[in-house]
């Protein structure tokens, strides 16, 4: 390809609304438009960017026996209706009328649409089990599209679904692509992490993320620094926590304590560490519309140091039923008028002040003694608090895991690190089967719901993810695979016509050995020629320059702009060897 010949808008101011890196490279670098908020048109370079990544996605999508469909981006609203999403997803989820005023949605996801296909064509066990994968648009209907590709209201993505017999076959799947998944980032070059994770508002369960590392990560990572465990800081565990304290041994008693109404102050008043201090979170809960539930308090009970974890908490929640679908702060004239004082909460009769249907206490509290609590009375604590003399309390693991708790598998040091989600499994189990109708007949001639996996990767996050590991400051670097030119000649010199007829000679011939090859013809200084190979971030330039005279010519390696000279005899061998190396 000519660079005269190709469409590369390149500019060199920072669009005013780009943040990050990546969002200011791929505008300035001509890989992206933006045609609205949080909508982007891929211009050339972008879509053959996208093209190596998604040609890396199918090969081993294919390869372990996915097959590769295209549903309609529009669904009919009555899916979502049917599955229970319609009013959950929430105000993501775009919803229009066709002019006969029938309802459908721009699909933020398919499950429906694909369950519908398998109820209509799938009818015995003999078909499963069966995995559909889709390359498609989505769109999500963000109320603050931000950070460019990272968070726009459309995007590409890679869904598949998956439909079996039993869970057994379902896992086998699960595992199957978890192995494709990490092939697939280490194909692309990446630095990542496969972490446990909560599978928000599609459901489902043994969910795992895939995390490109990267400081402007929206997403906070759990990663033990001596095993390979790695979660979601909504899904992070980690082992029961000792003390490096004494413990404050005391008789139970009520306590004096005038104006001590935060755990600070308790800590200091008692001259103990705030490890031996119970923390009551009062949370308001909003229930899923369905369950007509007015909104209630609930009440959380966690060590004086730790912080609560609300994705945790509103799982634990669910867990019993409670159909709640977020948790909002309780106001003080709430607490006030079911009779508590803030600052002095505590568990002791409290279901009966209250009449609350949901007390949580944090696992690590299990049968724990030697604890400081509020009495539920103004200006007064109790102190030798023992749980183990409670009966019939509820134990969840609801607490944010913090730097330095201690790894549930090998007690190694914790530690939290940033990340942007590239990829997502999850099993869906019979959420969505059962909900649609979609049965087969198993071996004994019954009808069985579907028991179903979903796995997505979002393809054009990958473009800001990859550009934010690997970009510096003088733009884009690109990984080996995905690169948008393996090379791209730079002449030094347009007005030398030795220069000129070396460089299209070794065009040439780099294009008959089919290398990805881009010829800078353009008639600019050379200097500018430098600063859009920076940008644009092609992985090698090769400089026909006056060393030509010598018989020698410069490549330079985008990653790190190394340079060395490299004769120009039996150059298009030496091209191809360190293509195939580095």
């Amino acid at each position: 390809m000519l660079f005269s010949k190709i469409f590369i808008p390149t500019i060199k101011e920072n669009p005013k609304d780009a943040i990050l890196k990546s969002h200011q490279f791929l505008i300035r670098a001509g890989y992206i438009h933006q045609i609205g908020s949080g909508i982007y048109n891929f211009l050339p370079l972008g879509k053959k960017v996208l093209d190596k990544i998604t040609k890396i996605i199918r090969q081993e999508m294919n390869y372990c026996g996915a097959q590769e469909i295209i549903m309609g981006f529009v669904t009919p609203a009555e899916l979502w209706k049917k599955s229970g999403r319609y009013e959950k997803y929430g105000k993501e989820l775009l919803r229009l009328k066709d002019r006969k005023e029938n309802e459908f949605v721009l699909g933020p996801t398919h499950e429906e649409n694909i369950t519908e296909i398998a109820k209509a064509y799938i009818k015995s066990y003999k078909q499963l089990p069966v995995n559909f994968y889709q390359i498609h648009t989505k769109f999500r209907d963000e109320i603050r599209p931000r950070f460019g590709l990272i968070r726009g209201r459309e995007f590409i993505m890679k869904d598949a679904y998956s439909f079996h017999t039993d869970e057994e076959s379902l896992q086998e799947e699960f595992d199957l692509m978890e192995k494709a998944y990490r092939k697939i980032f280490y194909n692309l070059g990446l630095n990542f992490r496969v972490v446990d994770a909560d599978s928000g508002a599609i459901g489902g369960s043994g969910s795992k993320e895939f995390m490109v590392l990267a400081e402007c990560g929206e997403d906070v990572i759990v990663v033990c620094q001596k095993c390979d465990y790695a979660a979601n800081i909504e899904a992070a565990k980690r082992n029961k926590r000792t003390p490096n304290y004494i413990a404050p041994k005391a008789n139970f008693a009520k306590f004096h304590t005038p104006c001590i109404n935060s755990i600070e102050k308790l800590a200091d008043f008692f001259k103990v560490d705030s490890f031996f201090t119970l923390k009551a979170v009062v949370k308001k809960i909003i229930f899923d519309i369905e369950s007509k539930k007015i909104p209630e308090l609930v009440y959380f009970f966690l060590r004086g140091d730790d912080e609560l974890e609300e994705t945790k908490a509103l799982n634990a929640l669910n867990k019993r039923g409670a159909q709640a679908l977020e948790l909002i702060e309780a106001q003080k004239s709430e607490l006030l008028e079911v009779g508590l004082k803030p600052g002095f909460i505590g568990p002791y009769a409290l279901k009966n002040l209250t009449n609350a249907n949901y007390i949580i206490f944090d696992i690590d509290l299990k049968d724990e003694g030697d604890l400081i609590c509020g009495a539920n009375e103004e200006d007064y604590h109790f102190i030798g608090v023992d749980l183990s003399t409670f009966e019939g309390l509820c134990y969840e693991d609801i607490t944010k895991v913090k730097i330095k708790d201690k790894c549930c598998f090998c007690n190694g040091s914790l530690d939290h690190k940033k990340g942007i989600e590239v990829g997502h499994i999850f099993k869906l189990g019979k959420r969505y089967s059962q909900d649609l109708g979609a049965t087969f007949l198993d071996k004994d001639g019954k009808s069985v719901a579907f028991e179903m996996g979903c796995y997505g990767i979002g393809v054009s996050r990958l473009l800001p993810a990859i550009l934010e590991q690997k970009s510096d400051e003088k733009g884009c670097v690109w990984t080996k695979t995905i690169s948008p030119f393996d090379i791209s000649i730079i002449i030094s010199n347009t007005k030398d016509e030795q220069q000129i007829s070396f460089a299209y000679k070794i065009y040439e011939e780099l294009l008959l050995a089919c290398v990805d090859v881009l010829l800078d013809d353009r008639d600019l200084r050379f200097g500018a020629k430098m600063a859009d190979f920076e940008l644009i971030g092609f992985r090698y330039a090769l400089i026909i320059g006056k060393a030509l005279e010598n018989n020698k010519v410069e490549i330079i390696r985008r990653e790190g702009l190394q340079k060395f000279e490299v004769p120009s005899e039996n150059l298009l061998e030496n091209i191809i060897e360190i293509l195939k190396r580095d």
